[in-house]
Order: C-alpha cells, then structure tokens, then sequence
C-alpha cells in the first residue's frame, strides 16, 4: 500500500492509523491523486535554492537498521575484549589490509574496498525516537533521551528526504524522496519523529510506501491502471478533464482549476509513464538477481531502492522491515535478550546479503560513484551483556558505514575505545552526517530553510567529514 501524505495508516502489524489519501485512487474523474499533489503543495511553494555543493552523487540510498544494531557484532570487533564485551562472534579479514568487520558480514568483507566506516558515531542519545530524530535530521531531539515521543514542535525539522525534495529538482515523474517500506515506529505504535517534512511541510515531505518486497506476489496497484482502464480511456479521461477546466471561466480568476489542472497532468504523466510504474515491478528483475539480494522483505526493498534511483528518485530511505512475527523483547535490531541467537539467524544474514548484493550490482552498473550509499541506525549497543544475553541501548558510540557517490573506499574514520563504550578519536555527531551526506548530492549544508516564523536556517549545523571524501 502507498501512502503519500504522512498521515498514520496501517501498518505491518496492523495498527491502525488514519489513512489521509492514496496515489492513484479513483476518485469522481478516475483520479483522487491531482488533489493530493494540490493540497501538497498549497502551502509549501518551493523556493529555488542556491547550491553551493560540490559533490557528485546524483543519488543517495540509505539503509536504516531500525532498532540499534551492535557495533561490537558489526562494524566494529572487540576481539581482545573479555567474553562479555565482544559477544560469541569474532573478526574477520576483509578485501582491505588491517581492516577487519564481523565474521558475520563475510560477503561484505568482500567489498569492503568500496566502504568508508566511521567507528565514532555518537548522539549521546538512549531513546529510540529522539536518538532517531537526530539521526534523520541532524538536529537533537528536546529533551533527549525520550521514549515514544511523537512529530511536532519544538521537535519538527524536516527528514534528510524532505530537505531533497524541497532544494532538489524531481527527475522524473517520481518524487525526489521516498521511504519504504513503512515507518519506524515503537512497540506501542508511536512513530518516530524526524521522518516527515516537518516546518517544511506536507508539499516537501518524502513519499511513503506501505509495502512488503518480499512477498511473492508483490506490487503496488497504486501505479497501476485498473483491468478497465487502459491507455484509450486514460487519454479520453485527461480530454475530459481538460474541457471541464476550460468551463470555469469565473473561478479562473482565482486560478484554482488551472492549478488543479497542473496536479492533475502530473498525476497522469505519473500513471502514465511506463519508467515510473516499471520502477515498482520487481518481476522485471531476473531470479538470479533477486536471489542475490535474497528473498527477505529487507532485501527486496534494497533492491527496490536500487530501481527507484534508476528511475530518477534522489533519496530512498529504506527501513528495516518489521512484521508482527518480530520478538516484543527485541524487535528488529533492538536485541536486548538473546542477541546471539537473533544475530545469526534473523539479523546478519540478510543484511550481509542485501549491502553486498548492492554494492555490487550498483558497482557493475556503473552507478556505484554516482550513488551514496548509508548504513545507518539510531544508535548501538551497551558494551556489556545483560542477564538475558542481549545489549541495551547506547548512544555514546557507534558505527555508520558509507559507501559510492564521492565516498573515499576501504578506510576508517574514528574510534572507539577497547570495549566499544566511547570514542576515542574521530568522533562524528550525527549532523556532521547529514551535512556530509548533502554535501554528496550537492547541496552545500549552509543552504537557507525556513522554518514557519520565517526563520532562516541552515540545511545542517554540521561540518563535513572531508577525511571520507
């Protein structure tokens, strides 16, 4: 299911939220999305930007293992630590001299070449939502290290897509920013702040896909014409809609019809174009390449991103799938019981899978410098086991692992400290992230927003981590 405002809908494990409006719904001229595109952008013109950036990605995929993966059992291997710091797993050797990552990520290992790790990532945030919220954003949560809290102010800056759609032009007939294949949210149903458009508003907020990849039978009807529509009666549909414009002579005036006019040839030139509904259908993609990214819903999604930026789409932030089978006490990558157990058979393998398989299949063709890809998640782990045999949430350290789009491979940037508990050298807070990450696509990070008093602010307070470039 396709939700493009960011109102709550229903998610994976089915909680019910209110759904606002879907693309490509019939509505009473066959077509509900022209009014969606208006009220989006009704208060929320789009100022032309200034860019003052330098890098050269065109595209950004970013990879957000929602939950807090554990640096120790990832990016960053403690072998010498005790046996309650390191965890069961060990290091291994990558394609990299001196540079070595988690037994678990062998066919990661393999590219590790093409991979910049900053091992000294801090937000100095516990909490799931407002770490999250620093994270998407560059901006700390008020206050940090709170639980469950929700979007709105004082906590309302804008998610890195929102910032692309807005100074970033559209491509295509796809929007410059997507997020699938749901939002991040908590075990209670609260959804992270920092996902949306914030002060920028709804016109500028990244499209959200409600989906799963993974299912055999997948695809999104939305960008799909219904069996009794074909080409003929969408044509004799946008006619219609044309001389029914042309009849409102007095509310012209007003130039209303003629802006519901533009939405609705977007809305058209959308379910019109065969690129744009092309991109959502993974059945073009052979089996072989499918399997390689693996049949999980985590890996479909990859690969789904990997179209979409083909397609023309600037940033796909793809999250870690949660379906109702997951743990209450350790969902996703929030292991705080039985991490072992979860890292090995639920976690890593299809993580290894899906980062490898996109790295190289971006590498063979030929986008790999052209796209910046991010690894990336709200925080790490405790550096100590607790009595269940997981970790529990920690902010003070942890690891980002980029790769592509004006990214310097195989290096490290920063430290940790013997146990993975602080940094210590390198440390990178998570707005010199986002500016490095716009400054990638372009963007120099001192671009002006506005906020809804008309404040002007910077895209990103951050400085750009030159050392990776």
């Amino acid at each position: 299911m396709l939700n493009i405002l960011g109102a709550r809908s229903r998610l994976c494990d089915g909680l019910s939220r209110r759904e606002m409006l879907r693309a490509g719904g019939l509505g009473t001229l066959g077509l509900s999305l022209p009014t969606l595109l208006q009220a989006r952008a009704a208060k929320a013109a789009t100022p032309a930007a200034e860019v003052a950036g330098r890098g050269s990605a065109k595209s950004c995929i970013i990879l957000f293992l929602m939950g807090g993966p554990p640096q120790h059992s990832t990016w960053d291997p403690k072998p010498k630590a005790p046996i309650e710091v390191r965890g069961e797993f060990g290091p291994i050797d990558t394609a990299v001299p001196g540079m070595q990552i988690c037994e678990l990520f062998p066919q990661t290992s393999k590219v590790a070449d093409r991979l910049a790790i900053l091992r000294a990532m801090s937000s100095g945030d516990n909490a799931h939502s407002s770490s999250g919220y620093y994270m998407l954003t560059g901006q700390p949560h008020a206050p940090m290290n709170t639980e469950n809290a929700n979007p709105g102010f004082p906590n309302d800056y804008p998610n890195m897509g929102a910032v692309v759609r807005k100074y970033i032009p559209a491509r295509s007939s796809l929007p410059a920013a997507i997020r699938l294949p749901h939002r991040i949210f908590n075990t209670d149903g609260s959804v992270w702040p920092g996902q949306d458009g914030g002060f920028m508003g709804r016109a500028a907020e990244p499209w959200l896909m409600n989906c799963s990849p993974g299912d055999p039978n997948f695809r999104v009807p939305e960008f799909s014409l219904s069996v009794d529509v074909n080409d003929r009666r969408m044509s004799d549909r946008l006619s219609l809609l044309q001389q029914i414009n042309t009849q409102f002579d007095s509310a012209a005036k007003s130039g209303l019809p003629l802006a519901y006019g533009r939405y609705a040839q977007q809305a058209f030139d959308l379910l019109g174009s065969t690129q744009s509904r092309q991109a959502f259908d993974l059945d073009r993609e052979t089996p072989t390449m499918r399997d390689r990214y693996g049949r999980t819903q985590f890996g479909q999604s990859v690969l789904l991103g990997r179209r979409l930026v083909e397609a023309g789409v600037s940033l796909v932030q793809v999250n870690w799938h949660r379906g109702p089978e997951e743990p209450s006490d350790s969902p996703c990558w929030d292991s705080h019981a039985r991490e072992s157990l979860r890292l090995k058979t639920n976690l890593m393998p299809p993580a290894d899978q899906a980062i490898s398989a996109l790295l190289e299949d971006l590498q063979t063709r030929g986008l790999l410098d052209e796209t910046l890809v991010v690894c990336m998640a709200e925080f790490g782990r405790s550096p100590r086991m607790n009595g269940a045999g997981g970790r529990d949430h920690w902010g003070s350290v942890y690891s980002v692992a980029l790769a592509g789009g004006g990214i310097r491979g195989g290096i490290i940037h920063g430290a940790s400290d013997a146990i993975g508990a602080y940094p210590q050298e390198g440390k990178v807070p998570p707005e010199d992230l986002t500016a490095t990450i716009f400054h990638c696509l372009g963007l120099d990070p001192m671009t002006e927003m506005h906020d809804t008093l008309g404040r002007p602010l910077p895209i990103s307070r951050g400085e750009i981590i030159h050392e990776i470039l």
